[in-house]
C-alpha cells in the first residue's frame, strides 16, 4: 500500500506542477538526445509495479541497467524470464526512448514478462524520487515503477 501511495503522490505532484497552461506540442519524430549524466545510468533498477498498482509477480525479478559506451547508451536487463538488450536515449527534460528490446511469449514462471518490454518501449518520460523511478507514457499515464537496487 505504501508503494502505491508514492506513485500516486508522484503523479499528483506532476499534475499540480503543470498549472493551467497546456504544454507546447511535441514533435512526434523528435527523440531524446543522448545524455550520459542522467541518474538513470549506473544503478540496477528492479521492477516493482506494472501500471500504477499491479505488483510484479514473477519468480525472478525484472530489472534493467543503463550504461554509457562508445556507441551511445545501452540498456540491458531481464523481463523476469528472458534477457533484454536495447538502445536508450535520455535528455535533460526527463524524456526517455527505449528501442530494440523486442517482446516474446509469456513464460511459465513470469506471466507478466511479455508486458515488461512493451511497457519500457512505450515510456516517454521518467521521474526519479530518491530510490524510485517511474515511467510515464505519452499520455502521462504511469506505465511502471522501479526501485534502485
Amino acid at each position: 500500500m505504501v508503494k502505491l501511495r508514492w506513485i500516486g503522490a508522484l503523479a499528483m505532484s506532476l499534475l499540480v506542477g503543470c498549472g493551467s497552461t497546456p504544454p507546447a506540442p511535441e514533435r512526434e519524430a523528435a527523440t531524446p538526445t543522448v545524455s550520459s549524466d542522467s541518474p538513470v545510468i549506473g544503478p540496477r533498477w528492479q521492477l516493482i509495479l506494472l501500471g500504477s498498482d499491479e505488483r510484479w509477480q514473477g519468480a525472478e525479478p525484472a530489472w534493467f541497467e543503463a550504461e554509457s559506451g562508445r556507441s551511445g547508451l545501452r540498456l540491458s536487463g531481464s523481463d523476469g524470464c528472458r534477457r533484454l538488450d536495447g538502445n536508450l536515449a535520455l535528455d535533460d527534460g526527463n524524456r526517455i526512448a527505449i528501442e530494440g528490446l523486442g517482446a516474446g511469449r509469456d513464460c511459465a514462471g513470469a506471466p507478466q514478462a511479455v508486458r515488461v518490454a512493451e511497457m519500457m518501449q512505450a515510456a516517454h518520460r521518467y521521474l526519479i524520487d530518491h530510490d524510485r523511478l517511474v515511467f510515464f507514457g505519452r499520455d502521462s499515464r504511469v506505465l511502471g515503477g522501479f526501485q534502485r537496487r
